[in-house]
């Protein structure tokens, strides 16, 4: 069974940061690549960015602007994401979605 599980959301400040968890099992996490997405309260969801499966090429969505790095490490079976200078309209759930499968999320908030 594929299970994907995103942990280390919480609560930060503006201008906080936050590093986002990815633990996968039940596939061959090596041989697919991995994007995160997120779903601000009541919005629909929204690509933030995408790993290739060596980790050779990252692609973003614009409203990153270089504040968050997605990592992984094949041999772990982990996904990470890298979140600084977050702002208040980051707050969200993100979920990790790999091999056609989404993970449970985990929610970031960003609030004074």
């Amino acid at each position: 069974e594929v299970q994907l599980q995103a942990s280390g959301g919480g609560l930060v400040q503006p201008g906080g940061s936050l590093r986002l968890s990815c633990a996968a099992s039940g596939f061959a996490f090596s041989d697919y690549p991995g994007s995160w997405f997120r779903q601000a309260p009541g919005k629909g969801v929204e690509w933030v960015t995408t790993i290739n499966k060596d980790a050779s090429r990252i692609n973003e969505a614009d409203f990153v602007e270089g504040r968050f790095t997605i990592s992984r490490d094949n041999a772990k079976a982990m996904m990470y994401l890298q979140l600084n200078s977050l702002q208040p309209e980051d707050t969200a759930v993100y979920f990790c979605v790999m091999a056609a499968t989404r993970g449970q999320g985990t929610l970031v908030t960003v609030s004074s």
